[in-house]
C-alpha cells in the first residue's frame, strides 16, 4: 500500500475509559475527526453515552475491565473482527485510589487495585495492541499512554498512584524501543489538572507538599483531546515520545 492509498484509509483506535473524562474528550476528538474508534470502559452505560456525542460516529462499544486479561483479549478480538485492523491505542483507563491516605495506613488491597488498572492493564492493552500491529498488513500503528504528570513528580499521600504512573515511562521507552522494527509508534501524554470528575477536588483545594491546602488551577480537557490527536495523527516515521500538557499556573514548574 503507497502513501497515498494509506492516507485515504479509514483510521482505526481503541481508548480505554473511553466513558468519562479525558477518555471520552479524546474519543469524542478522533471521531469527529473521522476516525473508527473502539470505546473500551467498565459500565456499558456510560460508553453509550460517549457514542451519542457524535451521532453518526464509527464506533463500537465493548465493556471492559483492563485489569482483566479475558476482557482485554475479548476488546481486541472484537476490534479486529469489526474494523480489520488497528492504528492507535489511547492507554487512558486509571484510577488514583483512595485519596490522601499515608502510606503506612495503605492497604494492600487498594495499592493492587490501583496497580492492576493503572499498570496491569495498560501493560495487556499495549501488548495486545502491539500483537496485532505486527500482524497487519499494512503493519504498524502508534500507542499513547496517559501518563500523568505524577509520572514527572508526586502529590501528597499518592504511593500507589504515582508507583504506576513512574512505572507507565518506563513502559512507553520500552515498548518504543522494542517497536521499532515493526513501525510501531509509543508515545507518552502527561497531563496536569485537566477539567474533568477527578479532578473537581482542585478548585476546592488540595494538599500540597508544604502541607498547605490550595486551590489550584484547570484546564479544558479539549485541549487535552486535541494534543492526543496531533500525537495520534503523525506519520510513523515520526513520534512525540513525550508531551506535557498542563494548565499554565499550576504549581508544577514551582510555587507561584
Amino acid at each position: 500500500m503507497d502513501a497515498m492509498e494509506s492516507a485515504k484509509r479509514p483510521r482505526i483506535a481503541v481508548v480505554t475509559g473511553a466513558g468519562s473524562g479525558i477518555g471520552r474528550a479524546v474519543a469524542v476528538e478522533l471521531l469527529r475527526a473521522g476516525w473508527s474508534v473502539a470505546l473500551a470502559g467498565r459500565r456499558a452505560g456510560t460508553l453509550e453515552e460517549t457514542a451519542a456525542l457524535v451521532p453518526g460516529g464509527a464506533c463500537l462499544a465493548v465493556r471492559t475491565d483492563v485489569s482483566q486479561p479475558a476482557d482485554v483479549t475479548a476488546l481486541f478480538e472484537a476490534v479486529r473482527d469489526r474494523f480489520g485492523r488497528l492504528d492507535l491505542l489511547f492507554n487512558n483507563a486509571g484510577t488514583f485510589g483512595p485519596g490522601g491516605v499515608p502510606v503506612e495506613d495503605l492497604s494492600y488491597e487498594a495499592w493492587r487495585h490501583v496497580v492492576d488498572t493503572n499498570l496491569n492493564g495498560a501493560f495487556l492493552c499495549a501488548q495486545a495492541a502491539y500483537r496485532q500491529m505486527k500482524e497487519q498488513d499494512p503493519q504498524g500503528g502508534r500507542i499513547i499512554n496517559n501518563g500523568s504528570i505524577s509520572a514527572h513528580t508526586p502529590r501528597p499521600h499518592s504511593a500507589a498512584y504515582t508507583a504506576t504512573k513512574h512505572a507507565l515511562t518506563g513502559l512507553a521507552k520500552s515498548l518504543s524501543l522494542d517497536g521499532r522494527p515493526y513501525r510501531i509508534a509509543v508515545g507518552q501524554i502527561d497531563i496536569g489538572n485537566a477539567a474533568t470528575a477527578m479532578t473537581e477536588r482542585m478548585q476546592h483545594g488540595v494538599p500540597q507538599a508544604n502541607g498547605e491546602l490550595a486551590v489550584e488551577p484547570v484546564m479544558d480537557v479539549a485541549d487535552v483531546a486535541r494534543t492526543v490527536r496531533h500525537m495520534a495523527e503523525l506519520p510513523l516515521e515520526a513520534n512525540m515520545q513525550f508531551a506535557t500538557v498542563l494548565a499554565t499556573a499550576m504549581p508544577y514548574v514551582g510555587r507561584g
